[in-house]
C-alpha cells in the first residue's frame, strides 16, 4: 500500500531529520562557543592578515558563552594589547578583525602614524625585505612597512603616504570595561579612530593563525605558503 505524505515525511524525519538537527547543533554550538573561522574581504590588517585569508576565531581565549548568545557563562582572561580579536563593530553591528591597542585605563594618541601608550613612544624598526617581498603585495601607491613593538606582540605595519588618512589622533583616555583597536593597515582602516571604544562583550574572540588563504587578485589560486600561518 503506497505511503501519504504525512507518512512520508515522518519517515524522512525519523530516518534523517532527527540525526541532521542534532549534527547542525552541535557544529553551530562548537562554532559559536568554542572555534569558528572567518573570512577576511578587506585589507584593514595588511600586512598582517591578507584579503583571501581564512583565519582560525579562539571563542575560549578570554571566557565562555552560552551558545548562540552574548551570555557570558565564565570569564578567565582578558585581551591583552597587541591581541588580534574579532569583534562587533559598535557602529553598525559587522564583525570586524582587528589589533587591540588601548586597554582600560590607558592614555594614547597617535602623532603622524607614530603611536604614544601613556605618554611613552611605541618602537618601530624597518620590516626585514624578504619580509616584504614574501608579502607580495600589488599596488600602484608606495608603501612603508614597519615592526611595530607593541607588548608581547611585536608585529607588521603598514602605511601609504599618497592616501588622505587619520595620522594624527587624540589624546583619548580608555574607559573601563572597553578598549581601543586598530587596523595594522593604519592608513586604510575603519577603527576605534572612527566607530570609538569597543566594549568587553563585543569582543568574540581572538584569531590565532591562518587556516588557508586564496589570491584574490591571481584567479583565487591558493597561497600555500600561508597555509597554518601563526598571526601574532
Amino acid at each position: 500500500m503506497a505511503k501519504t505524505w504525512r507518512e512520508r515525511l515522518s519517515w524522512l524525519w525519523n530516518e534523517w531529520g532527527k540525526s541532521l538537527l542534532v549534527v547542525l547543533l552541535v557544529v553551530g554550538g562548537f562554532r559559536s562557543a568554542v572555534a569558528d573561522w572567518n573570512d577576511v574581504p578587506t585589507g584593514s590588517m595588511k600586512p598582517t592578515i591578507l584579503e583571501g585569508d581564512r583565519i582560525v576565531i579562539n571563542k575560549l581565549a578570554y571566557d565562555l558563552k552560552v551558545p548562540f548568545t552574548s551570555w557570558r557563562l565564565w570569564r578567565w582572561a582578558s585581551p591583552q594589547r597587541g591581541d588580534i580579536v574579532v569583534l562587533f563593530s559598535p557602529g553598525d553591528g559587522k564583525r570586524l578583525v582587528k589589533r587591540v591597542v588601548g586597554l582600560p585605563g590607558d592614555r594614547l594618541f597617535l602623532r603622524n602614524n607614530r603611536l604614544f601608550i601613556n605618554d611613552r613612544p611605541v618602537s618601530y624598526e624597518p620590516l626585514p625585505e624578504d619580509a616584504v617581498v614574501e608579502l607580495g603585495l600589488k599596488s600602484s601607491h608606495r608603501r612603508v612597512f614597519a615592526t611595530e613593538k607593541l607588548g608581547a606582540h611585536p608585529h607588521p605595519v603598514m602605511i601609504t603616504p599618497e592616501v588622505p588618512a587619520m595620522r594624527f589622533f587624540g589624546p583619548i583616555r580608555v574607559p573601563a570595561g572597553q578598549y581601543f583597536v586598530m587596523g595594522d593597515n593604519r592608513d586604510e582602516s575603519g577603527d576605534s579612530r572612527v566607530f570609538g571604544f569597543v566594549p568587553a562583550d563585543s569582543i568574540a574572540g581572538r584569531a590565532t593563525a591562518v587556516a588557508a588563504s586564496v589570491d584574490p587578485s591571481n584567479h583565487y589560486l591558493p597561497r600555500w605558503h600561508r597555509f597554518l600561518h601563526a598571526l601574532r
